[in-house]
């Protein structure tokens, strides 16, 4: 199923007796979400995306613009006719239920022509169980399951009843490290077999980039950027996206573009070609420094964090905005570590410039220094 969403806006009116202007939650909100696609919705917290998630379930009502499922206009449709599937953080499961009277609750809700008898109700609760792979739990209540299997528990609860869009808020938050890895890569599984468009909001940018075909950066509202995650990345159109996306974070510098050439400090760390003198932020990702004892860029060395395949260079720099600048190095060059200070060239494809005012990605040719 394909989702349309047209300027989408959702106000709310100000709680703070000063300020009268509305808040605005979710601003012209406008992308297509292709059929058959996992999206990752994705923001920090307070930037709009499980309002955009509420929008699209009908759980709120828009201010302004429009939400179509295939061809069907369903802005004005109430939930339960959307054809939606819901997750969300907390799971939300009956305690006085078994797991099997949990998966079918939503299909003993069906009327008319739409109902089924116990016997279908108990084969589709089977189906959905075995493919969240908790079909040897169905006679036990919640409170004998793990977090992760309570989740399962409510993934195939909103997949049982077979579902247009499948919409998930926040769901492996509550989860610890291992069972979050285990439980989204279950969920890209699922989606894949089923071939249901899921919408997965969370804040976690590494979650978003493992599972999602395409994600949607949010900030105060406002969509900053969609695409391929690793495009996204690869490819940041201002500074909030860059520093959004990657762990470790990107490494921010004051900068400087003099006669063709980016300064940091008084070093010149790349020529650049076609830009006028200004001042600039500097990007750099962990990956793209290497490690040089003529290299144009000196950092304070802090420590070197062996990795085994790798090393983390944690060192400073008096114009990084990072407290800890990070820089990962292949580990078969830690040779080129000094006692007291690095030097690195960098990679220009890992280099990007931003605008010091409006922090708009700056495009530049470049060649290594």
């Amino acid at each position: 199923m394909k989702i349309v969403v047209e300027h989408l806006t959702k106000k709310f009116p100000s709680r703070n007796k000063n300020v009268k202007e509305d808040v605005v939650a979710v601003s012209d909100f406008t992308f297509e979400i292709p059929d058959g696609k996992l999206i990752g919705l994705l923001g920090p917290s307070g930037c709009g995306k499980s309002t955009a998630l509420n929008l699209l379930c009908g759980l709120l009502k828009p201010t302004e613009g429009r939400i179509y499922f295939g061809e069907e206009d369903v802005t004005d449709l109430p939930p339960e006719h959307r054809g939606v599937g819901m997750v969300f953080q907390n799971y939300a499961l009956y305690p006085h239920m078994t797991v099997r009277q949990n998966i079918v609750f939503p299909l003993e809700n069906r009327k008319g022509a739409d109902r089924l008898s116990r016997a279908q109700m108990e084969e589709k609760a089977l189906e959905a169980a075995k493919l969240v792979q908790i079909d040897h739990l169905m006679d036990r209540r919640p409170k004998e399951l793990s977090g992760g299997q309570q989740q399962r528990v409510a993934i195939a609860r909103a997949l049982v009843k077979m579902p247009k869009v499948l919409l998930m808020d926040e769901p492996l938050s509550n989860l610890d490290a291992r069972l979050r890895l285990q439980t989204r890569e279950e969920i890209r599984r699922i989606q894949k077999e089923t071939g249901i468009t899921t919408v997965f909001v969370t804040h976690d940018q590494e979650e978003a980039m493992s599972i999602s075909d395409q994600i949607v950066v949010m900030r105060d509202g406002v969509i900053q950027q969609i695409g391929r995650p690793q495009d996204v990345y690869d490819d940041p159109v201002n500074l909030f996206v860059a520093k959004f996306l990657g762990n470790p974070p990107i490494n921010v510098f004051e900068g400087r573009i003099e006669g063709g050439r980016l300064l940091i400090g008084e070093e010149a760390v790349l020529s650049v070609k076609g830009l006028q003198d200004q001042p600039v932020w500097v990007g750099i990702r962990p990956e793209g420094f290497v490690l040089s004892e003529t290299g144009a860029l000196t950092c304070r060395l802090t420590e070197v964090e062996v990795m085994g395949r790798d090393i983390t260079v944690v060192s400073t720099h008096p114009k990084s905005l990072n407290v800890e600048i990070r820089s990962i190095i292949d580990a078969d060059h830690q040779e080129s570590v000094g006692e007291s200070q690095v030097r690195f060239h960098v990679k220009p494809h890992k280099v990007f410039l931003f605008h010091r005012e409006t922090e708009e990605r700056i495009d530049f040719d470049c060649d290594e220094q």
